[in-house]
């Protein structure tokens, strides 16, 4: 009997031609296989490091931070900035833990994860935010995703009832910012697309219609007021608190009104990225791919596609750069590429601004940059705050891009 079909031979002691040609075939397979595994090794270094150093810095925050009861959200001018519930950023450092925990299955994560969540549960009650999709949706969210605690479910729907009251039916909205913080009446900011996501999954997990009408309602309003014909977007659109209208647009914390601030391209990919998830509306779908033309084909983008902080900034090439907009960007393409079967460089896309944050230049080392795990992200340039600094929700969809880069790819 042959036990090797691909050396089977005529002679005992001559190879037939048709043998020569079966193991010319069988070594270019064996080649051939040992290729891919070997590009696969070399394509995954940087993965692997990145997964390893932003471990060890989160770990490191989580045993520096863990008796403060309050949250890390930056480190500027050598001081780590830590904040309290209140804060918009606040959910983001335990929801980092909760991802790296579900990477890497390390129990000392999950009980930091835990831990770090458990200092913004008085959020729930707020009523006075827009944000609560940032604060509670990231920590709490995750956690019941991961664990199922029924607690954190609890959370969430007190959460979502307290956000869902800042839902004008008339003007078919949910307000961003109270009179404290500008001068507008009725104000909406392309950042409070992503806080529809807390809204949305807890009308799933209570079969809550409102809540996913509220959701669809303001998606739809800021598909028709914040973008312009090339599709980017304005920051902040100010209505008429009586009669719904338009009052004004603006570009808030952009270079001008009529620039594109990075970040708030990434909010808007993001967020109709994630309302074609949860409904399947075309006209969602549609803009979400406007959103990622505009950004990817912009002639300002950088060849390391880490974006400028505003893309039409005057002192390009010399603008400091926004890592925290290029990790929402990473991470909404990565979910958009599962949508959309014929655009390749989605994933491609994605995949370059994680190798380039992975970098020395963007990736911390260890124990240094305030414990944050991405450096260069840009807060507010027109306040002059968090400039070049560390920012905590670039680390978060840093991590959940890596997350759903290992989904994708590396299972």
């Amino acid at each position: 009997m042959n036990y090797f079909p691909f050396f089977s031979y005529n002679h005992p002691l001559r190879f037939t031609e048709q043998m020569k040609q079966q193991r010319i075939l069988f070594f270019f397979l064996i080649y051939s296989l040992g290729t891919i595994c070997f590009a696969h090794t070399i394509e995954s270094k940087w993965y692997k490091n990145a997964l390893k150093r932003s471990k060890k810095q989160l770990l490191a925050a989580a045993n520096q931070f863990r008796d403060a009861n309050k949250n890390p959200r930056t480190f500027e001018n050598g001081e780590t900035v830590l904040v309290s519930e209140r804060d918009w950023t606040s959910g983001f450092f335990p929801g980092s833990l909760w991802y790296m925990y579900e990477l890497t299955e390390n129990e000392q994560l999950r009980t930091e994860a835990e831990r770090f969540t458990a200092f913004v549960e008085k959020a729930q009650y707020r009523t006075n935010t827009h944000d609560l999709g940032f604060i509670l949706y990231c920590s709490y969210g995750n956690g019941y995703r991961i664990t199922g605690n029924e607690a954190y479910k609890t959370v969430m729907l007190t959460g979502a009832n307290s956000l869902i009251k800042r839902y004008n039916v008339k003007i078919g909205l949910i307000k961003s910012w109270d009179p404290f913080v500008g001068p507008w009446e009725f104000p909406v900011i392309i950042d409070n697309m992503m806080n529809l996501e807390l809204l949305f999954e807890v009308g799933k997990l209570t079969n809550n219609k409102d809540m996913k009408n509220t959701c669809i309602s303001h998606a739809n309003k800021t598909l028709e007021n914040h973008f312009r014909a090339d599709n980017s977007c304005f920051h902040v659109v100010e209505y008429d608190s009586i009669t719904g209208k338009v009052l004004k647009k603006q570009t808030h914390q952009g270079y001008s009104d009529n620039s594109s601030w990075a970040r708030g391209q990434a909010w808007a990919l993001y967020g109709f990225t994630m309302m074609y998830r949860e409904t399947k509306k075309a006209e969602y779908l549609k803009q979400a791919q406007g959103v990622a033309t505009f950004i990817l084909s912009h002639p300002h983008l950088p060849e390391d596609k880490i974006p400028y902080w505003d893309f039409d900034a005057p002192n390009i090439p010399n603008e400091p750069r926004d890592a925290s907009a290029a990790a929402v960007v990473a991470s909404a393409l990565l979910e958009l590429s599962t949508f959309v079967n014929n655009k390749p460089e989605y994933f491609k896309t994605a995949e370059t601004i994680l190798k380039n944050l992975s970098s020395d230049k963007y990736l911390a080392g260890k124990d240094e940059n305030g414990l944050f795990i991405l450096k260069h992200s840009t807060g507010n340039w027109p306040e002059k705050r968090e400039m070049d600094a560390p920012l905590s929700y670039a680390d978060y969809y840093f991590v959940e891009a890596l997350k759903r880069y290992h989904d994708l790819k590396m299972n």
